[in-house]
């Protein structure tokens, strides 16, 4: 008889006396024992009480006669009914397996039924359902995964269709085929490694706030047990549970945004190891090697939360014709790359909780959304880091952006479209209207004279190449405060620093830039485009205010 079953022994001898058992004054030594217990007394008391009958006194007197055939029942009846207490156990026991109290609990099982596991092979189908009720298959991969982190994942539909992700242990990599492209990253940490993967799923629930069965069902062909998962500081999801394996099957997070996931393993099976030629790194043959801020895509924006740490932005609406392309995430900034599309236009945005200071290109023109600095740039400036690190539109150069600060998170909306069309973006995010304010150029203290003429022969010039300087409303107000300094002309760096200047106003037409050198005899200096009115145009100075005014 081993330990257990000792003790529950002697607490129905202890009941069979009348006895108050020593539990009662003194707490069991675990949950177990107490729920132990607590099933023999509710057996106990399923027993009638004994009480004295007609012929009560014949009996006594016949106690003695009877003394040793009466002991002997008193033990057959204590078995007899520590059997059925016994039998209550064994279900009890069973049960704790699936039920959520105790230590040992489905979660235990789940814990147990993984650390058996060399590895897994299986194939994952994700379905999106919005708040209509309309389900749709997002996604499907075939996955390869064992204990030590290392695993494969083979997109078989949806927008990784093709895409193979990695990580043998000492690098992680994405293939990405469409784009002729393989992402490199570390190998640790791996922030994000694939949907539903089972070992990041069973310590979730283990460390979640509570957990609850709430039903059975069947999921591929398996017999599961349905749990409700409430995590701590999050809305409660379900999780299937195989009966057999008392592995996760399949789990459904809960509504957000309009949208719900459903993952499941239509197929799993125990795998010793994962195919050496799949864990092997290799850059195909012309395909370009992306080590320098890579982007993984990954499988929905709960993914992508997971990975930076905040929920991106979604929209409740998008322009028309416009639908969900792709989700992807740069780990080593924590952003998350959105990507749109409808027929042959692009759009791209970028979120991230980067608080650092809000610098604005010193080309592009100045907005506003929800009174927040805005920054246009069109077409994109290929030293402006927008779209570095490869992706989809990486290199192009036919790409319009509007970026800002807002609500401590930093926003950049990047495509192939006019402007005033990524702005209907931005109000189908944010409910926001860009505003690009009207300059008035008609009160300088001193004004500037200029020669059309020598203007038009300047914009000739650079657009052949020569002067791109002259592109840069920031750079001409350099050069105009300098010489201001230095009539005689300028040798070495310039008396007035880069830093030292500040576009306050840009409206693609007229400029105004601010000079904090105490060197400079300029507070204001005050531009516009001549020529043409366009990224490609000129600036010049037409007047300024002086620092002493």
């Amino acid at each position: 008889m081993d330990n257990i079953e000792k003790k529950v022994s002697d607490y129905i001898d202890q009941l069979n006396a009348e006895r108050k058992p020593d539990e009662h004054e003194a707490p069991a030594h675990s949950e177990e024992m107490e729920q132990l217990f607590q099933t023999v007394r509710m057996v106990r008391s399923l027993k009638e009480p004994a009480m004295p009958e007609g012929d009560f006194s014949k009996k006594l007197a016949q106690a003695d006669k009877a003394k040793e055939p009466q002991k002997k029942q008193r033990t057959r009846t204590k078995w007899t009914w520590a059997a059925a207490v016994a039998s209550i156990a064994a279900v009890f026991v069973l049960a704790m397996n699936f039920l959520p109290f105790g230590e040992t609990n489905i979660v235990n099982a789940m814990e147990e039924a993984y650390r058996q596991l060399d590895g897994y092979h299986g194939t994952l189908e994700m379905v999106e359902t919005n708040a209509d009720g309309t389900s749709a298959v997002q996604g499907k991969w075939e996955v390869w995964a064992d204990k030590d982190g290392h695993y494969v994942t083979k997109g078989l539909e949806g927008s990784q269709k093709d895409v193979t992700t990695a990580n043998n242990g000492e690098k992680k990599w994405q293939i990405r085929p469409s784009e002729k492209q393989v992402h490199v990253f570390p190998a640790f940490p791996d922030t994000y490694r694939f949907t539903f993967e089972l070992g990041t799923e069973i310590q979730a629930v283990k460390n979640a706030l509570s957990t609850k069965v709430v039903g059975e069902s069947t999921i591929a062909d398996r017999k599961t047990t349905v749990v409700e998962v409430t995590p701590k500081g999050g809305s409660p999801y379900q999780i299937w549970i195989d009966n057999e394996t008392k592995l996760p099957l399949q789990k459904q997070t809960p509504m957000h945004n309009g949208i719900q996931y459903k993952v499941t393993y239509t197929k799993m099976e125990a795998a010793k190891s994962i195919p050496e030629e799949l864990t092997a790194y290799d850059v195909p043959a012309g395909f370009k090697e992306i080590n320098t801020n890579p982007e993984q895509i990954v499988s929905s924006l709960e993914e992508a939360a997971k990975a930076v740490g905040f929920m991106p932005v979604a929209p409740t609406t998008l322009p028309s014709g416009y639908v969900l392309a792709k989700v992807a995430i740069i780990p080593n900034k924590n952003l998350v790359k959105t990507y749109y599309s409808a027929n042959n236009n692009h759009v791209v945005l970028l979120q991230g909780k980067d608080l650092s200071e809000f610098k604005l290109a010193s080309t592009a023109i100045l907005g506003k959304i929800n009174g927040n600095p805005a920054e246009i740039q069109d077409p994109v400036q290929e030293d402006s880091g927008i779209l570095s690190g490869g992706g989809a539109y990486a290199g192009e150069t036919n790409l319009a952006s509007i970026r800002w600060q807002q609500d401590g998170s930093q926003y950049a909306v990047v495509g192939d479209i006019p402007v005033t069309e990524l702005a209907g973006f931005i109000n189908a995010f944010f409910d926001a209207n860009l505003e690009i304010p009207s300059l008035d150029q008609s009160h300088p203290q001193v004004k500037v004279p200029y020669d059309l003429a020598v203007e038009e022969n300047d914009q000739k010039s650079v657009d052949a190449g020569s002067s791109p300087w002259k592109l840069d409303p920031a750079f001409v107000a350099q050069v105009f405060v300098s010489l201001k300094i230095s009539p005689e002309g300028i040798t070495g760096d310039y008396p007035i620093k880069t830093e030292e200047l500040k576009v306050v106003q840009n409206n693609g037409k007229d400029a105004i830039i601010e000079v904090s050198s105490p060197l400079s005899p300029i507070k204001r200096v005050y531009l516009q485009r001549l020529v043409r009115q366009d990224s490609t145009g000129i600036w010049t100075v037409v007047g300024y205010d002086s620092a002493d005014q």
